[in-house]
């Protein structure tokens, strides 16, 4: 039997380090699982990652000892129990703006009387190298549930939605967050603003004693929030970690052309 060890590391105040899937490639994704991060999260909002492959990554990750995590298109019941019974060990619930959205979410993820996820299947079982008789009576244990802050209002919401029972972490989205700060105009918020809200968070969880997180874009950044107080910290993606590494590699070679903006990785 395994155990959710990113599950406890959070509960004992430790920081985790994880990184994206964006491509759905599963070469990529063994290898990855395979380095060292604690956890991935297969991205299947953003991505174009159909069941099936989403299943097989799961499987690679857990066989590879990592914990395989799955961001879901929005927090309905539907998404949540398709993926955890494909084989995830948790979920990361985008835009996560009121308490009742988050109530939804956290009562998809386990089973009763907890929550009310539907009973069935076996692949979520096999990942976790137990039958399925068992799994049923571990998951609730195992099951990470990561709430995303991408709003004004959810961060204004933060005080009771992290205060929630059934919250494992909150995770900051950052280039959402700062595309919903945008005013009527359309105008941006500054990086003080931006980086103030983001504080608020980290702020709000250590107030109730929920862990926290965000996006980093690089390695540097991860352990500063982490120096702050984040525990759950994504660090790139192997979709980002390609990319900079080819632009490292051509400039190199054609040092006259013309750099091109790699922010969109």
């Amino acid at each position: 039997m395994r155990k959710n060890y990113v599950k406890e590391k959070l509960k004992r105040g430790e920081v985790s380090f994880g990184t994206w899937l964006s491509l759905g490639d599963l070469y990529a994704t063994r290898i990855l699982a395979r380095m060292g991060f604690d956890w991935l999260t297969l991205d299947i909002e953003h991505s174009a990652i159909d069941w099936s492959q989403a299943a097989m990554i799961f499987a690679a990750v857990a066989e590879a000892g990592c914990v395989p995590l799955a961001r879901v298109p929005e927090g309905s019941h539907h998404y949540i129990k398709r993926v955890l019974d494909a084989g995830a060990w948790g979920i990361v619930v985008p835009m996560v703006d009121t308490v009742e959205q988050a109530k939804i979410a956290i009562a998809a993820a386990y089973y009763p009387p907890i929550g009310n996820r539907s009973v069935g299947g076996g692949m979520h079982a096999m990942n976790f190298d137990m039958a399925a008789s068992d799994y049923y009576t571990a998951a609730n244990d195992n099951i990470l549930v990561v709430l995303q802050t991408e709003s004004p209002r959810g961060v204004a919401n933060a005080p009771e939605i992290y205060s929630l029972p059934g919250v494992d972490a909150i995770f900051i989205g950052p280039n959402d967050l700062r595309f919903q700060m945008r005013k009527p105009d359309g105008t941006f918020p500054t990086p003080a603003e931006h980086e103030a809200a983001i504080q608020k968070v980290i702020e709000v969880g250590k107030k109730v004693g929920c862990p926290t997180g965000i996006h980093a874009m690089d390695p540097e950044n991860g352990l500063e929030r982490a120096k702050q107080g984040m525990q759950f910290l994504a660090v790139g993606s192997e979709l980002r970690f390609m990319s900079q590494k080819a632009e490292e590699t051509l400039t190199i070679l054609h040092p006259d052309r013309s750099k091109k903006d790699m922010a969109r990785y």
